[in-house]
């Protein structure tokens, strides 16, 4: 039978002592400390900033929600959330990054670029609000205002508006003395040159409106976004427009530490103060 070496034999009894040791401090007593001074200086936040009204729980003051109908359509008497790329919306379990950025501009099959999708929603918004939705680099509906050129160097031979299939009209007609064709569905234009083209448009809509935050569970938007709605608001509830107003005054979050970010809007405690509002005036 092989025996173990004597430095060996000392050294294993140390290192299972050391193994219990460390497990019941940073396994027990650590986690048990920290969860405590949570609950009793932080209850709120540790317990998730659940939201309770008449008895029951609607939501979390840290997660944003969808107010919208069983379509997905906007229910007209709430404020709307800003987008959110969570999984279905405000999915805390899917918020891992798409990486998509400003080069995103060009639709591919199945999959609207990011540019595309800011475009539509924007008009949707701009729809929804009674507004303009235009904005620079869209066109009017609702896509990347984006051409591919050819050759990629040199004079202009040939332009594409890529993200307008045909027989659609181009938002275009000519680019550098060259008419600009719509897509073909089975072109291949990644040879060419990109071009965005900006447009001159000032945009009405928000950006908190149309972009997803890089968590996708934002809760807030900004006052900007809320003041763009209140119209709809008010005139859904039959509310007067000062009264949504100065709801939105009071559901305001400063900046942080005085300095830090922009002053944002919490969508869920403004609707529930809607609510309540509209209760009391009935």
């Amino acid at each position: 039978m092989t025996r173990l070496p004597g430095r060996l034999t000392r050294q294993v009894p140390t290192a299972v002592r050391t193994l219990v040791v460390l497990t019941l401090i940073l396994g027990g007593l650590y986690p048990l400390a920290v969860t405590g001074v949570a609950q009793a200086f932080f209850h709120d936040r540790a317990s998730g900033s659940i939201v309770r009204e008449n008895g029951k729980n609607v939501g979390s003051a840290l997660i944003g929600q969808l107010f919208t109908d069983r379509n997905g359509n906007p229910v007209r008497k709430y404020f709307q959330s800003r987008p959110s790329a969570a999984g279905d919306g405000y999915d805390p379990l899917s918020t891992s990054a798409r990486n998509l950025g400003p080069e995103d501009v060009v639709d591919s099959p199945g999959r609207p670029s990011l540019l595309t999708q800011v475009c539509a929603r924007s008009k949707a918004v701009g729809e929804l609000e009674g507004v303009s939705g235009a904005r620079p680099y869209c066109t009017t509906d609702g896509v990347g205002a984006v051409l591919k050129v050819f050759p990629a160097v040199g004079p202009v031979a040939r332009a594409v508006s890529v993200n307008q299939p045909c027989p659609v009209r181009p938002f275009l007609s000519i680019y550098q003395g060259v008419k600009v064709e719509c897509a073909s569905p089975d072109g291949d234009y990644a040879t060419g040159r990109t071009v965005p083209v900006r447009g001159d448009v000032r945009a009405v809509v928000p950006p908190d409106a149309v972009a997803a935050s890089g968590s996708g569970l934002d809760p807030h938007i900004s006052v900007a976004y809320a003041e763009l709605q209140a119209p709809r608001v008010a005139r859904e509830r039959g509310l007067a427009p000062a009264a949504v107003e100065a709801l939105i005054r009071e559901h305001t979050m400063g900046r942080a530490l005085g300095f830090m970010g922009e002053p944002a809007v919490n969508v869920l405690e403004l609707n529930l103060a809607l609510d309540r509002a509209l209760g009391k005036e009935r």
